[in-house]
Parts: structure tokens; sequence; C-alpha cells
């Protein structure tokens, strides 16, 4: 039987048995990863670049934008790979790699919107304490406990994760690393069980943060609409409803693609989902945050402009 140690490689599943569906998909995960360094690499360069960005706001969307290039950085140009070329393998170390900057990438994606839930909850609900409690080195601090606490559970689930031995083959029901799939090809119980802690310790944080987000968009949609202007409402929902959208898309998706009955699985639901989860919200978000966010856009319009200009 084969073990971690001796294990060469994983089988990745394929997207399709058919030459054409493989291209079709290829050119697919192109397209949106296309969409992704483009959207998410404007936003990175609108923010760096322009003065009226530096709000803490948009400080946080930074960051965001750089979960989101790693995101579809780690598990698209593999699947796109194998895709074109008709193969469905990936390496062990090539696995683990994988496996390790994804969770630090959705895991810190998750902080970071945590901590952008409370920066739009003290902006509203306590605008007189906005400098003092959100201060650049307030901010600072933040962003770097999100990167720090992304790193610290990928490591820990990786480490883990890839110290069971493996006796079940080495064929995963999915196309690219992930911990569930890789759990059904171990033979260590102990091993298995250790991951089951540290999976319901990782839960009990998401879902300590998921009540915090909850908890504050009551309290800041009860502050709107005591609002006595519809100006003045319409301005602090348009600051709200791209995080909220970019949230509920987030936790929805993975929600359900881990937690939905046994009985509606199936390996084609089960890649359509995380196709879902892992490779359009990096693509979508730069859309979803530019489209309310009137000084973004003119930002990026005002460098576009100068990038065509200089160009003539």
């Amino acid at each position: 039987m084969p073990n971690s140690s001796s294990m060469a490689q994983f089988l990745l599943l394929a997207f399709s048995d058919r030459r054409e569906l493989q291209l079709l998909h290829f050119w697919l995960f192109l397209g949106i990863s296309l969409a992704a360094l483009l959207g998410n690499g404007l936003i990175l360069s609108a923010v760096a670049c322009d003065q009226h960005l530096h709000t803490p706001r948009d400080f946080f969307l930074l960051h965001l934008s750089l979960t989101d290039l790693g995101c579809i950085c780690t598990t698209v140009p593999k699947a796109m790979h194998n895709s074109l070329w008709g193969t469905t393998t990936i390496s062990y170390t090539g696995c683990a790699a994988q496996l390790f900057f994804l969770l630090f990438f959705i895991s810190t994606e998750y902080f970071l919107l945590t901590i952008m839930c409370y920066d739009r909850y003290v902006a509203i609900c306590k605008p007189l304490h906005y400098g003092t409690l959100l201060g650049s080195r307030a901010c600072a601090h933040m962003a770097a406990a999100a990167w720090a606490s992304g790193f610290l559970s990928a490591l820990l689930h990786t480490a883990n994760t890839f110290s069971l031995p493996l006796c079940q083959g080495n064929a995963l029901g999915q196309f690219f690393c992930e911990i569930p799939h890789i759990l059904k090809l171990s033979c260590s119980h102990s091993g298995y069980l250790r991951e089951i802690g540290l999976t319901v310790v990782s839960a009990c944080l998401v879902f300590v943060c998921f009540i915090f987000i909850v908890f504050s968009y009551v309290q800041i949609f009860r502050a709107v609409l005591r609002l006595p202007s519809e100006e003045g409402r319409h301005k602090a929902f348009s600051t709200c409803l791209p995080h909220l959208a970019v949230v509920s898309l987030f936790v929805s998706t993975i929600i359900f693609s881990h937690l939905k009955p046994p009985s509606m699985s199936s390996p084609s639901l089960d890649l359509s989902l995380s196709v879902l989860y892992s490779v359009v919200p990096p693509a979508l978000n730069p859309l979803i945050y530019s489209l309310r966010n009137q000084e973004l856009k003119d930002a990026i319009r005002k460098m576009m402009t100068y990038i065509v200009l200089k160009k003539q």
C-alpha cells in the first residue's frame, strides 16, 4: 500500500474526459483569472497611488485584493495546465504547497472581511471615535493580525494533514488539493481525530467572527434607519452593501460546499461549488467593491487615462 513517505504524486479530478470540454475549461479559467488579475491589480494600483484612497476602508481593501490574487494564483494555474495538457497529476510537494497557500489566503481573507465589518461599524455607529479606533497604527496591527492568524491556521492544518499516513490510493475527488479529500486517503485514526479537533477549533473561531459580523450589521442597519435624511441613509448603505455582498458570497458558498447533506453530494456538484468559492469570488470582488465606490472608480479612471496619454 502507498503511504505518505513513498507517494510521489496525487491524481486530481478532471473537469471532463472529452478534449473539447477540457479546452473549454482552460479558456474559461483563463478568462476568469485574467479578470481577477486585472480587477484586483487595478484596485491595488489605485489605492497605492491615489492619496484620496488612503482611508482605513481602502487600506483593508488593498489587503483583500492581495488575498484574492493569492487565491486565484494558487488553484487556477495548475487546473489550467492540467486541462490544456490533458493530465490530472500534482506532485506530493506541490499538493502540500497548494493546500497551505489556499488555506492561508482564504483564512486571511475571512479575517480581513471581519475587520472590514468592524471598520464600517465604527464609521457609522461611532463616527466621533473613528480616527482614534482606526488610526494608521491600529489598522496596521489588525491587518498584521489577520495575516498572522491565516498563516498559523494554514501551517497547523497543512502540517497535520501531510503527517498522516496515506493508504487509500492517491486519487483526490477535487480539482485542487483540499483537506477533506486528503483525509479520505488516510488510514490513521488518531491523526484523523487530531485534524477534526483542529477543524472544530477553526470552526469555532469562524463562528465567532460570523456572529460579530451579524451583530455589527444589526447595529449598522439600526443606526442607518435612524438617520434623518434619505441622502444620508443612501450614502451609508452604499458603503456597506458591497462588503455585505462579498461576505455573503464568500460564506454561503463555503458553507454549502462543506455542510451540504451527503444525499446531495455528487462529483459534478462538488466541482461546481468548489469553483464558486475558490475561483469566482476573486474575480467578482473587485467589481462588487467598485460599483458603489465612486472615489475608487474615479481613481481607476484617472489612472487609466494617464496611462493612455503617456503611451501617446
